[in-house]
């Protein structure tokens, strides 16, 4: 009764503003439109569609804010219109009351507001989907931001998401392509994400990890976490102060070069993704700034880091191969690598496949970011992949709507970017990286501690498993085993010998060459 509950307030909610007249504008069938004229007889709307959908997603609350924000990115795909208003969701959700939020913060530490900032602003700098922003100065003289969490948002997140489950769970039953794209484990994994967001904690340990990784690029900026002053439900860190990257005007007034600020997003993201595996998941417009300082001048500056995305070193082996064989126009390759990991089934022909890879990618190479739209590559390799019964892995959900986040910022950015070419040379330098010579001797050094552990106890484990496995019957066989344990052992300090020279000689030249 609960989820019928909240379904009829999405009804209500959809047709308060108008969106069910919206939808059925779509359609151009006879019957559609008789339909429409039948719903909006009588109906008059002061406030443009946009204005409308935005509201509905606002009324609705962080699950569908969030879609919203997704929606924003992609102006190829959206009126200009509607476009515009969504993007209002990114930063400028209506806050809740100052009071409120000062209280919030006094009962997370114990503390008076005044005994825990020099200075605090009530009109908060940010107001998000599940917390708003304040600006404030420590005793100390820092500046900081005080993020504070949404009160109750737990409760209204958990109905949606249990509405969510229910919804996928018939979609499986009803609809094979359903089972094939796995909603539940999508829902799951939303479901991770979005809980994630509700621990403020968890938050500040991904900026933490994200400050150590991206430190030696020296292209992106995040701020230092104050985690004294860190809990589940506040959290205050460094001020990072830079200009909106929406505001196009304003950074070319400042001297900032739009196209390289273009190209060295593409080069954050595949670093992330490729080298890491652990990459900023909400990066809309309103989560990214650029530094005017002048040490720092044209570096990007990330916020909100409530949603991480990682992957696995077999995950990331996958898609780098995928992408590479993209670049070169190995359709058979990607084909092959879809049989391989299981994703179609084994005997599907790979000829076949190829030939439906290549249809729906060849037409876009070539070509810059202004003529390609990755949701519409993304729209055909999903008809495409209906027919060959492919599987959706959830686990990647978040890198493709990382990649259509990356694909809408830089299309305001630099229209002219050739997304292929200046991630190319990337990700072919990250493979050679990870094969080869190079590949062997990191291995190996990361390897070498358990190697000097397990080595010396090597010969003793294989005499206690020869004693226990002889009975007494046995004693000749066991004396000639345990001659034959003493030349093993010589041949493996031999080849230990052997390799740690070569190890070292590798080192040596690695060393000579430098110098």
């Amino acid at each position: 009764m609960r989820y019928l509950a909240r379904l009829l307030v999405i009804a209500w909610t959809l047709r308060r503003f108008g969106l069910d007249e919206l939808a059925l504008a779509a359609f151009s069938g006879r019957r559609m439109r008789w339909l429409h004229r039948i719903v909006s007889f009588g109906r008059r709307w002061n406030e443009p569609r946009g204005v409308r959908l935005r509201l509905a997603l606002e009324r609705l609350g962080p699950i569908f804010v969030k879609f919203g924000q997704v929606l924003s990115t992609r102006r190829d795909l959206l009126p200009a219109d509607i476009a515009g208003e969504l993007a209002k969701l990114q930063d400028s959700v209506p806050p809740f009351d100052a009071a409120r939020s000062r209280a919030l913060i006094e009962q997370a530490f114990g503390r008076r507001i005044e005994e825990l900032f020099a200075s605090f602003e009530d009109q908060p700098v940010a107001s998000a989907s599940i917390a708003q922003v304040h600006f404030a100065v420590l005793k100390d003289g820092r500046e900081v931001a005080v993020k504070v969490l949404r009160p109750g948002m737990l409760d209204v997140i958990e109905d949606d998401l249990a509405l969510m489950r229910t919804l996928a769970g018939w979609v499986e039953r009803l609809s094979a392509d359903g089972r094939r794209l796995k909603p539940r484990e999508v829902v799951a994994e939303f479901d991770t994400y979005l809980h994630d967001e509700l621990d403020l904690v968890r938050e500040a340990a991904n900026a933490a990890q994200l400050r150590r990784n991206m430190d030696d690029l020296q292209l992106v900026m995040v701020p230092e976490m104050i985690w004294e002053l860190c809990t589940q439900d506040v959290i205050v860190m460094e001020r990072m102060v830079g200009v909106p990257i929406s505001q196009m005007q304003r950074l070319r007034e400042a001297g900032i070069d739009i196209k390289k600020l273009a190209r060295d997003g593409v080069t954050i993201f595949f670093t992330q993704v490729f080298r890491d595996g652990f990459f900023h998941a909400d990066m809309h417009p309103g989560n990214i700034q650029v530094s005017l300082a002048p040490e720092t001048f044209g570096r990007y500056i990330a916020l909100d880091f409530g949603i991480i995305g990682t992957l696995s070193e077999n995950d990331k082996d996958y898609l780098a191969q995928n992408f590479v064989a993209f670049f070169q126009r190995d359709y058979k390759r990607v084909a092959e690598l879809h049989i391989e990991s299981g994703w179609v089934p084994a005997d599907t022909r790979v000829d076949e496949l190829e030939s439906a890879v290549r249809a729906v990618c060849e037409p876009h190479f070539d070509r810059p970011l202004k003529d390609i739209s990755l949701g519409q590559v993304l729209m055909r390799l999903f008809q495409a992949s209906r027919r060959f019964n492919v599987e959706i892995q959830p686990q990647l959900v978040l890198l493709q709507k990382t990649l259509l986040n990356i694909e809408g910022l830089g299309r305001q950015l630099d229209p002219e970017l050739d997304l292929w070419a200046t991630a190319k040379p990337f990700l072919e330098r990250w493979m050679d990286e990870q094969i080869g010579w190079r590949a062997l001797v990191s291995q190996l050094k990361k390897e070498a501690p358990r190697f000097a552990q397990f080595l010396p106890e090597l010969p003793r484990l294989l005499h206690e498993s020869l004693k226990r496995q002889a009975g007494p019957q046995d004693g000749e066989l066991l004396r000639a085993l345990l001659l034959e344990q003493r030349r093993t052992n010589r041949l493996l300090q031999t080849l230990v010998l052997v390799g740690l020279g070569f190890v070292l000689g590798l080192v040596a030249m690695r060393v000579f060459s430098t110098l």
